[in-house]
This record gives C-alpha cells, sequence and structure tokens, in this order.
C-alpha cells in the first residue's frame, strides 16, 4: 500500500466516526424535546360529594339455606319395578306417578279374597233362611199353644189337660156320690162300677195330656233354639263376611300401592329405582327417591348471644350467596328457638324465604342481615365510585384537582349507594367515572 492510500483510509475512519457522533448528540436532542413537550396527563372525572343519609340498621350474622319440606319416598309393598317416571333433578307436583310395580301379585289376592266374600254370602243367606223357618216354626208352636214371646208356659194350663182335669174333678164328684147311695142301698152297685170307670178314664186321659203339654213345651223350647242357632249362624257369617271384606280392601291397597306417587311438590334429589329392579319395604334404606320442596327454603341463623335481645319473629332479613353476590333475596324471620347454644353460645333462628326463581338451594351458606326497627346515619356515597382490587376496596377522592386513591371499609348496599364504615367523611367528593384510568396523585379535570 503507498502513502496516498494510507492517507485515504485514515481519512474514511475520521469522517465516520464525526458523523455518528453528530447523529447520537441530534437523537439525544431530539428525546429531550420531545419529553419536554408531553408534560402531566390529565383525567376527565365526575364527582359526587360523600353524604350522611339514614340507613337501615342490621345484626350481621351467617347461616345456612335448608328446605321447607323434604320426604324420602319409599314402597309400602314389595315388588317388581316396571315403570320410572322421573330422574334427579326432575320437577315433580304431588301425586305425580313416579314409579309403577307389577300389580299382578296383588291383583289375584283380590280376586280370592273377593271369591271368598261371595261364598261366605251364600252362607249368609243360607244361614238366614233357617232362622227365619225356625222363626216361623216357633210361631206356629206359639200359636197353637197360646204362648206370646216372653210367657212362661206350664203343663197345667194347657188347654186340653184343664179340660180333662175339670172332667176328673166331676168325676170325682159323681164317684163320691155314687159311694154314699151305694152304701144307703138308693144305686146298684153297676152304676157306682160305671162312675168308677169314668173317673178311672179320666186320670189316664189327664196323663196323656199332661204328656202332650210337656211335648208342647219340649217343641216350643226346641224351636226357639232352633231358630237362636240359625241367627248366631247369621250373625258368625255376616261377621265373617266383614273379616273377608277387610281383606279385599287389604288385596285392593296393595294392588293400589303398586303406583307409587310423589308425597309432595318439589324437585327430586335423588333417585335410587330402575326398571327391573325388586324392591321391598322390609329392606334397609328401601327409599326410591328424595324430594325436596324449594319453592320457600328456610334460612337457619345463627344469632350471637349479645344481639338475641334484638331479634324477633316477624321482622325482614337480606341473604347474599356467594353464587350471586351482586344479589340479595328478602326473608322473615318466622321461628326462634327456645334456649341459647351452651357451645357457640349462638341462638338459632329460622326465615322463610320465598325462592320462586329457583336460584337459591338447600345446602347453600349465606351471609345475613337482619333489619332492626330504628335507622341509624351514616356515609353513603354512589358505589360506582369503589374501586376493588381482590380484597382491598378504595375510592379517589379529588382535592385541587388532584386525585387520591383513599382506602375504605364497605357497608350496607342500599340501591345504587353504598355505606363507608371509614375511610371518608361527610363532603368528600369523589370520583365516579374514569374510575379504571384514575391512579394516586394524578391530576384530573371536573
Amino acid at each position: 500500500m503507498n502513502k496516498r492510500s494510507s492517507y485515504f483510509s485514515i481519512s474514511l475512519v475520521v469522517v465516520m466516526l464525526f458523523a455518528g457522533l453528530i447523529s447520537g448528540c441530534s437523537s439525544a436532542s431530539s428525546n429531550a424535546a420531545t419529553n419536554a413537550n408531553a408534560g402531566p396527563t390529565t383525567v376527565d372525572v365526575t364527582t359526587e360529594a360523600a353524604v350522611i343519609k339514614p340507613i337501615p340498621t342490621y345484626i350481621e350474622a351467617t347461616g345456612s339455606l335448608a328446605s321447607d319440606a323434604q320426604a324420602d319416598v319409599a314402597p309400602n309393598v314389595s315388588g317388581k319395578i316396571v315403570e320410572v317416571n322421573f330422574d334427579i333433578g326432575s320437577y315433580v307436583n304431588q301425586g305425580d306417578v313416579l314409579v309403577r310395580l307389577d300389580p299382578r301379585d296383588g291383583q289375584i289376592r283380590v280376586e280370592q279374597a273377593r271369591a271368598q266374600v261371595e261364598q261366605q254370602r251364600q252362607a249368609v243367606n243360607q244361614a238366614n233362611a233357617a232362622a227365619e223357618q225356625a222363626l216361623a216354626n216357633l210361631r206356629q208352636t206359639q200359636v197353637r199353644l197360646g204362648v206370646t214371646d216372653g210367657q212362661t208356659f206350664l203343663i197345667k194350663d194347657f188347654s186340653q189337660v184343664k179340660t180333662v182335669t175339670a172332667q176328673l174333678q166331676l168325676a170325682e164328684t159323681e164317684l163320691r156320690r155314687a159311694e154314699r147311695l151305694l152304701e144307703s142301698g138308693d144305686v146298684s152297685k153297676a152304676l157306682y162300677d160305671q162312675r168308677k170307670s169314668q173317673r178311672d178314664a179320666l186320670i189316664g186321659q189327664l196323663d196323656e195330656a199332661r204328656s202332650n203339654a210337656a211335648v208342647a213345651i219340649k217343641a216350643i223350647d226346641t224351636a226357639r233354639e232352633a231358630h237362636n242357632v240359625a241367627k248366631a249362624a247369621a250373625s258368625t257369617a255376616n261377621a265373617a263376611i266383614a273379616t273377608l271384606q277387610t281383606q279385599v280392601a287389604a288385596a285392593e291397597k296393595t294392588v293400589t300401592d303398586t303406583v307409587i306417587r310423589a308425597p309432595l311438590s318439589g324437585f327430586v334429589s335423588e333417585k335410587v329405582a330402575d326398571v327391573g329392579e325388586y324392591i321391598s319395604p322390609n329392606t334397609p334404606n328401601s327409599k326410591i327417591a328424595t324430594i325436596v320442596r324449594t319453592s320457600t327454603l328456610r334460612m337457619r341463623i345463627d344469632i350471637p348471644e349479645a344481639t338475641v335481645g334484638k331479634v324477633a319473629t316477624g321482622q325482614g332479613i337480606s341473604l347474599q350467596t356467594s353464587s350471586y353476590p351482586d344479589r340479595s333475596f328478602a326473608g322473615t324471620i318466622v321461628r326462634i328457638a327456645p334456649n341459647v347454644n351452651l357451645t357457640a353460645r349462638t341462638l338459632t333462628v329460622e326465615a322463610e324465604v320465598q325462592n320462586t326463581e329457583g336460584l337459591l338451594k338447600p345446602g347453600q351458606f349465606a351471609t345475613v342481615r337482619i333489619t332492626q326497627s330504628k335507622p341509624e346515619p351514616a356515609v353513603v356515597i354512589p358505589a360506582r365510585a369503589v374501586k376493588t382490587t381482590g380484597d382491598i376496596n378504595s375510592v379517589f377522592v379529588i382535592k385541587e384537582g388532584v386525585a387520591r386513591e383513599q382506602f375504605v371499609q364497605l357497608g350496607l348496599l342500599e340501591g345504587d349507594m353504598i355505606q363507608i364504615k371509614s375511610g371518608l367523611i361527610d363532603g368528600d367528593r369523589v370520583a365516579v367515572t374514569n374510575i379504571d384510568q384514575l391512579r394516586d396523585g394524578i391530576l384530573v379535570r371536573q
């Protein structure tokens, strides 16, 4: 390389370094100018003042929701399942058919019981006919002897006995007269013998009449006994019919019980039944379903012992669940336990909560506020002024055109206004628009 070439190369390097230095200085001057022209950021906001307003006071507590009514459905009879009309989550009305069992065994028992009743009815008819015939025989015998019901019949009162007795008395009188006349010689021995023969014949007739009377009395007793026996047989047969009719009713109920119906309206929370399965009420845990009524729920609340005196039936409550944190549900206290829990030192009260939309579920945990009768003053601001980050709540207080972030403790939400328990005072103005664009110390324009 000659001297001229070397000189050219060195000059080129010097020129390039100088150009780079000038470029760097120019770039630095440009950035400085840009930063100088940018200036501080200003955010347009709308503000509202914190005010003191009377708001309802509450007792805050916790509790859990429970079904207003719950029923485990179980069979009353054994049988094979032939039809299932529900599943978990199904809504059923009271009286809806849940399950049908095979009814054939029950139907056979119904037919057998009805056949036995018919047989017994025939026996009753026969017994009644026999009783009527026995009564007719009794009446005929009574008429023949001149005896009525309840009357005691004596042999001496038998007509034949009475007639023969009168004739015998006359024959005795005639015989005694013939004896006296025979002694005086006024009558013949033949006449006396005739009188004596008549008297003796009548004695035989009286014995025969008495025998006939005894037979007649026996006939009345026999007829009365036959009537009583026939009546007893008819009564027994009728009692047997009543027993058999009970068996028919039981058999018919067995058939009816093969249709298992919903005992109340509600949602099915558990299903334990499948077609083809054999179920029996005698097996442990024989239920086929659990139905819960959710149109009205019970809220069981544990009230601290210190606030027991502030709770009474009829008070309104509002509750919130983690499932719907932005929504409150209303209820009314309807029951209060008579004693305080000795371990937890709390009083259990129950409120009824209408659940017509079905949003609340039995078993959910909830935070409850029990309304007190006397409102109290509190600092409130629009709820939209609150910025929530995790568990931290804050607002931006605007003073002299500057936003200052202020952490606050929230209280009750009443419509679109929220209580501030701490962090603000009456008159503080807070930003209610463009909250997400604000930060502590930023300039604002109202």
